[in-house]
């Protein structure tokens, strides 16, 4: 039973790479711009207009992020004779070296300088400067990527490194020397 789970699981996997390569393939097609390194962990929802839409090098997109290019809540207000004619679309452009969190929203307009982190679950709704950090819904600034860095030092996870090419020795070291130490409440 485990080996039919197993196999289900990486069949599984391979449709939705395929999928998602497909689809971004299609996307790059309709003007999508992605530079040279980007890592897509799974393919964001581009909406409709992908050609509206820039990803500099080596920037890493998590899993389920959607970029949204307009504003469709303009369907309301058009009915309402005075903006008939309202429209929203708008740009994004992401720049190089940036990490966009699980279950991230861009709004449209939006540009992310270079070096940037956007935390997971986070909404999009404002630019964000080069080297930042930004989280929450709506995403605010929470600190400098330097700041970032030093708190990101302060709290690292010593062990040989070595380990790194090998993730199952990796994993079997972490599971036995990483302390038991929590964050304090808030």
């Amino acid at each position: 039973m485990n080996f039919l789970y197993r196999v289900i699981l990486k069949t599984e996997d391979l449709i939705r790479r395929f999928r998602d390569k497909a689809y971004i393939e299609i996307c790059k097609s309709r003007g999508l711009k992605v530079g040279k390194d980007v890592i897509f962990i799974e393919a964001p929802k581009f909406g409709s207009e992908p050609f509206l839409i820039e990803i500099g090098d080596r920037t890493k997109i998590t899993a389920n992020c959607t970029f949204i290019n307009h504003d469709g809540a303009m369907y309301v207000i058009r009915s309402m004779e005075k903006y008939q004619d309202a429209r929203n679309f708008g740009r994004i452009k992401i720049g190089r070296n940036c990490f966009i969190g699980n279950n991230c929203t861009i709004l449209p307009g939006v540009e992310i300088g270079d070096n940037c982190i956007l935390g997971a679950g986070s909404v999009l709704n404002s630019s964000m400067p080069a080297n930042s950090v930004f989280a929450g819904v709506p995403a605010k600034l929470i600190c400098t990527i330097d700041e970032y860095g030093h708190k990101a030092l302060k709290n690292n996870t010593d062990y040989p490194r070595e380990l790194e090419s090998n993730r199952a020795q990796l994993e079997s070291y972490i599971r036995q020397y990483l302390p038991h130490v929590y964050k304090p409440v808030k």
